[in-house]
């Protein structure tokens, strides 16, 4: 898809920088703006032997921010001296309009003061010229800003085809590394005998806690890709530990635990917050909030908050689901070994927090259920 894009947008930047010919200037639509109608018929006479067409002629000073809007232009001619609005008040509603592309502004006046001069430019405009005016030179500079004004265009929708293939570039980098840290985690899950769907649905019961908790959208959405990666370090872990089906020896529980500390190993050394929130969950997942829990024994709210969200939503996933090793526990027990566990195993916060989206965590849980395990009747 980016390479197709990449050669599309190339194209069409060849085409947006062609030569800038004498036609393609004289395109641009001029907006004559002066309250006497001889001066208007003088511009428009003058302005169309010279080639350029597309002319707007406005006596009312009032109409042009209107007209502009509406049929836009290259380059503004403009009077000072006018009833209702004078040059001056037009350049502050042009300037309000706070527009990248606001054509430039020739000041055409019989004002020959100097203050006037400068008034004008502090205010916007690009020349200034006084009447009576070689025609000539009116010519030339109508070229010069004119042919400005294009380049600035074009350099502008440029800019704009650059960033939109640096944002698709970005987006297809952002979207392979999720896809390699979902296939990290689904590789975890089934050394361990277990099911894709367990991470799908403790990764989602982790976003919709968070949400809860107030995380905004973009830190639900890390969670949710992150927490995948829970159990990633047993991969490290031997077979002969990871798949006993019986009840761990110390020893071998021992080993068991440091699947925590390798997974925190594996996702160490990337500054990206995708992969520093997964260590986070790798390593702390195990911890308790008071503080029996591994690696570190650490308590309270020296646990992230990461871990102890995704403690529960994997403890509660865990235990109600079948394994070949153990029977489903129902909802009701699963709830029941929570809510006693609230302020031992979990943060008693994040324990509130889970029940108030159980409705949703139990869609999820229907939703992504196990191919092996028997829909309820």
């Amino acid at each position: 898809m980016y390479n197709n894009y990449r050669t599309t947008t190339i194209e069409s930047t060849c085409l947006i920088m062609r030569d800038l010919d004498e036609e393609y200037i004289k395109a641009g639509g001029i907006l004559v703006v002066d309250d006497e109608p001889a001066n208007l018929k003088l511009m428009d006479r003058m302005l169309r032997a010279q080639g350029y067409l597309n002319l707007q002629l406005i006596a009312d000073p009032r109409e042009v921010v209107a007209r502009y809007q509406e049929e836009g232009a290259a380059l503004i001619l403009l009077d000072i001296n006018m009833p209702y609005l004078d040059g001056f008040a037009v350049l502050e509603q042009l300037q309000a309009l706070d527009d990248p592309l606001l054509p430039p502004v020739i000041m055409l006046t019989a004002q020959s003061d100097r203050e006037f001069l400068l008034r004008a430019l502090s205010l916007g405009a690009r020349d200034y010229i006084t009447k009576p005016f070689d025609r000539a030179e009116l010519m030339m500079r109508v070229r010069n800003q004119l042919e400005a004004h294009l380049g600035k265009r074009l350099l502008h929708e440029q800019n704009a085809v650059l960033e939109e293939m640096v944002r698709l570039r970005t987006e297809e980098v952002s979207h392979t590394r999720l896809q390699v840290v979902r296939r990290l985690g689904l590789a975890a899950e089934y050394r361990d005998e277990e099911t894709g769907e367990h991470i799908l649905r403790m990764s989602q019961c982790c976003a919709l806690i968070a949400r809860e908790l107030g995380w905004t959208d973009a830190e639900c959405e890390l969670i949710l890709l992150a927490s995948p990666m829970h159990d990633i370090g047993k991969i490290g872990i031997p077979d002969r530990i990871l798949l006993k089906p019986g009840k761990f020896e110390p020893d071998e529980w021992e080993i068991m635990k440091t699947h925590v500390t390798i997974g925190a190993r594996m996702l160490e050394g990337d500054d990206s917050d995708l992969l520093r929130l997964a260590r986070d969950i790798a390593l702390t997942h195990h911890e308790k909030w008071d503080g029996s829990g591994y690696p570190h024994g650490t308590a309270g709210e020296a646990i992230p908050l990461s871990g102890r969200i995704a403690a529960i939503s994997d403890v509660f996933d865990a235990l109600t689901s079948p394994r070949p090793y153990k029977r489903a526990w129902s909802v009701d027990e699963a709830l029941t070994l929570i809510e006693e566990n609230r302020g031992k195993h979990f943060d008693p916060a994040v324990v509130d927090a889970f029940f108030k989206v159980l409705p949703e965590v139990l869609k999820v849980r229907e939703h992504y259920r196990d191919h092996h395990e028997p829909t309820p009747s």
